[in-house]
């Protein structure tokens, strides 16, 4: 077991966090605001009464021991701040505990400051523009420093006693707002009172024993809270107006029911769980004291500060004109979101602080990400066995040739067939190995980063360990698994692509001289993999069934059987798919996978499965194809140094956090049971729209090299950014389009009416 898995088994747990969500939400429930926003948001009376309730409940312990709470335990109780609008400065509690006990870096500070600060009576406020202020340390070596200068938008500083506040030299103070020298002045923001200005004139602040890195801490903090806050904020409002979509009625049905609504709603919900599965991956990051947990902090505020204030939007625009008006709860929400995202530089810092660590200096890359002893020891394994069976010349030799020639190496499949890696995830009772869904992570992404090409039958076997004969196992199952045979879909028809209930391609059962079975007639489309040695077919065996989906039956066709005519397309990819007409095909009694009629089911379970991962294998492609664009940008200083380029590189890597982190959601969930199909969906379209804007920003930051092909002189990579950009477009189509998968997610994962 690894230091980080060492601490982290004896740092609180997720329950632990669920009761104590439930504890402060219970508590703010019980004491906080009524619905109104004016009475919670500017009322310093208010304010202190809740601090003090906070303080009986033992938070302002958080911070002090590991072991009874940290980052994760006080963006818990930011979230519910916000939720309940409540503007108390616990931030700055967190930022000074954490400061007081050694844990704001890797660099210890301080044993204790001091005085014992904070308690219930010492309430702090945080300052953090060390550029509104200017000190002067008045003569004799004490800790006192006076200062002069205006700081804007100070939160609750009129029920504050004490502020927290960032010098230019990057150290920390700490200033008496009661003290001689300092005004506070309230005013207005976002259309709303409860911001502060504090006015020091020759105010006298003592001198935290803080480094400059510590003060760097203490504001990367302070902004990650401040983005819990605002999650917070932002979900509630999303939780009203997901009811109000349910229940407000427009042209005699739910406005719920309207695909515009559900689409809008289904968007913010992937912006909320990138939110918030980046926003829990960097305080965890925080709590272990990772070797990346800034980067972590970077781009959770990078994509939450953007993301969050769209959510905000979105549901206004749901919401109508109700939701604009001050009695209503959604207003104080939109200004909480608008004013904690936007505090402290915004995500355009966010975006900077990434891309220095990406392009600044050498070697610079995404973080690995821990994948537990198994997950780690295996990513090891498979790099040191491409290292021998997928390098040198075999690898030239393949990206040598045309891209429709990439699609498979017949070769490297056999190879890779000998390891038994074909079938990780397969139950050991079919002749996998049965890893876990992060090993399976750990292979996909380093089979990435090689670039080797793809092997294996994924969809098509999980139908026949569902729902396959013992026969039919053991003829087809070995044989995927040796990478000896691959097999292709059949679904697509001229009439039926997303509508895929509609297929007209029938089977009938016949009983002739070749003996039991069925012929197939019918045309399939856009069938890729029609190069393989089978095809795992949908055809309607019952044309009368009501529903239609119903008579639906799944088949396996070998391709050498007669009646078969291919005839192949080479797609804008330069990849190749394939219209396929069959004619009076016979297959055996013996071909039928699962029930007659029941390959609705066989279908849409074997999908599942290949749903909870695939938007994880298309977000290690974006990955991969990053850190090539990073290393390309850094060898022309020119770029590197341009301050657009490094914005756009920065929100990428903010988006390709939140795709990674949805992939390991999908594989935690895994791990646990089942990965529910709305969240495969989720991070399905989250990775393949990734896949279209990073292929979009890569041309646009290359240039025109980045424009030429394959094998065209002086094409960059061989041509891979802009092929890259029209092979994206597939990854939206495929597997289920994005605008289906938006419709499951809002009607599976939202409830709303279908």
């Amino acid at each position: 077991m690894n230091d980080l898995s060492t601490l982290a088994a004896v740092l609180p747990t997720d329950e632990d966090r669920d009761l104590l969500r439930q504890s402060v939400r219970g508590y703010l429930q019980a004491h906080g605001p009524s619905q109104s926003h004016r009475e919670a948001w500017w009322d310093p009376e208010l304010s202190g009464r809740l601090w003090q309730g906070l303080a009986e409940q033992g938070l302002m312990t958080l911070g002090v021991d590991p072991t009874e709470g940290g980052v994760r335990e006080m963006v818990v109780v930011m979230e519910e701040l916000g939720r309940a609008a409540v503007p108390i400065p616990f931030h700055g509690l967190a930022v000074t505990q954490l400061w007081a006990h050694g844990r704001l870096t890797a660099l210890k500070g301080p044993s204790r400051p001091s005085t014992p600060w904070p308690t219930a009576e010492c309430r702090l406020a945080i300052a953090l523009d060390p550029q509104a202020i200017a000190w002067h340390r008045p003569p004799g070596d004490g800790p006192e420093v006076t200062l002069q200068g205006v700081l804007l938008g100070v939160e609750a500083a009129a029920a504050a006693t004490d502020l927290l506040v960032v010098l230019p030299d990057q150290r920390l103070a700490r200033l008496s707002l009661q003290g001689h020298g300092v005004t506070v002045t309230s005013s207005r923001a976002m259309g709303a009172d409860g911001g502060y200005q504090v006015t020091c004139d020759a105010a006298r602040a003592e001198v935290l024993d803080a480094t400059p890195e510590q003060a760097t801490a203490a504001q990367r903090l302070t902004r990650l809270l401040l983005l819990a806050r605002a999650h917070g904020a932002a979900r509630r409002a999303f939780e009203m107006v997901v009811d109000y979509a349910k229940e407000r009625c427009q042209f005699g049905q739910p406005i719920g029911r309207f695909q515009a609504i559900q689409h809008k709603l289904a968007n913010a919900w992937m912006a909320l769980e990138g939110v918030q599965r980046t926003l829990d991956h960097a305080s965890a990051q925080f709590d272990l004291s990772a070797s990346d947990a800034a980067y972590a902090a970077w781009a959770a505020i990078a994509y939450g500060g953007s993301a969050l204030r769209q959510v905000s939007l979105e549901a206004h625009h749901a919401f109508g004109a109700i939701g604009y008006a001050e009695e209503h709860e959604a207003p104080r929400h939109f200004r909480r979101v608008h004013l904690d995202t936007l505090a402290f530089g915004g995500p355009a810092s966010a975006r900077a602080a990434l891309a220095s660590h990406l392009l600044d200096g050498e070697g610079h890359r995404l973080p690995e990400y821990d994948l537990g002893e198994a997950g780690n020891a295996f990513r090891q394994e498979v790099r040191v066995w491409l290292a021998t069976h997928w390098s040198g010349e075999r690898k030239a030799g393949f990206d040598a040739q045309p891209f429709h020639d990439r699609e498979f190496d017949a070769a490297f499949a056999k190879d890779l067939g000998a390891t038994g890696w074909i079938g990780l995830g397969w139950p050991q009772e079919h002749g996998g190995q049965a890893r876990t869904p992060r090993e399976q992570i750990a292979f996909m992404e380093v089979m990435e980063k090689a670039e080797a090409p793809r092997v294996g039958a994924s969809v098509q076997a999980n139908a026949l360990m569902m729902y396959g004969t013992e026969a039919q196992r053991a003829r087809y199952l070995p044989e995927i698994l040796r990478g000896e045979a691959m097999h292709g879909m059949g679904y697509s028809e001229p009439q039926a692509g997303s509508d895929l209930a509609a297929l007209k391609t029938s089977a009938v059962r016949v009983h002739d001289e070749r003996g039991d079975g069925w012929v197939i007639n019918g045309q399939k489309i856009w069938t890729t993999t029609w190069w393989g040695q089978y095809m795992f077919l949908a055809a309607r065996t019952d044309p009368a069934a009501k529903p239609a989906h119903a008579g639906i039956s799944m088949f396996i066709v070998p391709m050498s059987s007669p009646g078969i005519t291919v005839k192949p397309s080479t797609t804008m990819y330069d990849g190749t798919f394939a219209n396929i007409f069959y004619d009076d095909v016979w297959v055996p009694e013996d071909a039928l996978v699962g029930p007659e009629n029941g390959g609705w089911k066989v279908l849409m379970d074997a999908l599942a499965n290949e749903r909870g991962s695939v938007g994880g294998g298309i977000v290690l492609k974006v990955a991969h194809a990053f850190e090539l664009l990073c290393q390309d940008v850094r060898s022309q200083p020119g770029k590197s140094a341009d301050l657009l380029v490094r914005d756009r590189l920065g929100q990428l890597a903010a988006d390709i956090e939140v795709g990674r982190q949805l992939m390991m959601r999908c594989a935690m969930l895994a791990e646990s049971g089942t990965t529910p199909p709305e969240m495969g969906a989720v991070s399905k379209v989250f990775s393949g729209e990734l896949f279209e804007r990073f292929g979009e920003t890569a041309l646009e930051v290359l240039g025109p090299q980045a424009l030429l092909s394959q094998e065209a002189p002086g094409a960059l990579r061989n041509g891979r950014y802009e092929q890259g950009l029209r092979h994206s477009l597939m990854w939206v189509i495929s597997i289920g389009t994005n605008e289906i998968q938006r419709s499951l997610i809002a009607q599976r994962g939202l409830g709303l009416p279908r």
